[in-house]
């Protein structure tokens, strides 16, 4: 069975794990992380330690992973020191990833042996950004946010990282007519009130962020039957 959740945004490592337990996730079974399981949480650093040890769960680069990545010339040295000291496109980098709370994940990376930060990086870079399968008789393309600025007659390579990781689509927005686009980035509650905690389908999309980082819980939407479990 082919399984994906996204934007766990630092959820509970052991939360998440009960998670998979109650869906009988197994070793037969594959998971993909449609990114963002970094920053306003606390556990976001957690969740990245245990899926570089597992070998059926594949994360899709996030936006708040693409950020941290930005900001890997801080891990030269992790002081206040350093942090005081940056200028210009550095410190516009920094700041941006701080705006969208990416402070607690900097905490995490302070108290972290910098050989696992170095490991930690080299797992973000392999991350792809866009991933397309084909389960049963229905194709998928997995992404972090959907498409920014789409166009049926674009190939999926014209569209930069910028495209892919911070897309904010509407309900009128189409994608493509015979393939079902898996994303999340936008919370659902967006979308109206009414759509709070659930995931939100098109007949071309679905949104699969519930809102785990404002406290809700993540959802798993399984791909074989397009089966989606919430989790009280």
């Amino acid at each position: 069975m082919i399984y994906v959740t996204s934007d766990l945004h630092g959820y509970p490592l052991e939360k998440f794990r009960e998670m998979l337990r109650k869906i009988n996730f197994s070793s037969d079974d594959f998971l993909y992380i449609l990114g963002d399981v970094i920053d306003r949480g606390k556990d976001g650093i957690k969740i990245l330690r245990w899926l570089m040890a597992q070998p059926n769960v594949q994360l899709i680069l996030g936006n708040h992973e693409s950020m941290m990545l930005a900001c890997d010339f801080l891990f030269e040295e992790i002081t206040d020191e350093s942090i005081y000291r940056l200028t210009g496109s550095k410190l516009d980098t920094f700041s941006t990833w701080m705006a969208n709370s990416g402070n607690v994940t900097l905490e995490a990376l302070r108290a972290t042996r910098d050989s696992e930060i170095e490991y930690i990086y080299e797992y973000l870079r392999d991350c792809p950004v866009i991933e397309m399968l084909t389960v049963g008789d229905r194709d998928f393309i997995l992404v972090h946010s959907g498409f920014d600025s789409f166009s049926e007659e674009k190939k999926l390579s014209d569209y930069s990282e910028y495209d892919l990781l911070w897309a904010r689509p509407t309900l009128e927005t189409r994608y493509f007519e015979n393939i079902t686009t898996v994303f999340g980035h936008t919370p659902t509650v967006i979308f109206g009130e009414e759509h709070k905690g659930k995931a939100v389908a098109t007949d071309t999309w679905i949104d699969i962020d519930v809102g785990a980082a404002y406290g809700l819980n993540p959802m798993i939407l399984r791909l074989d039957d397009m089966k989606e479990f919430y989790f009280d």
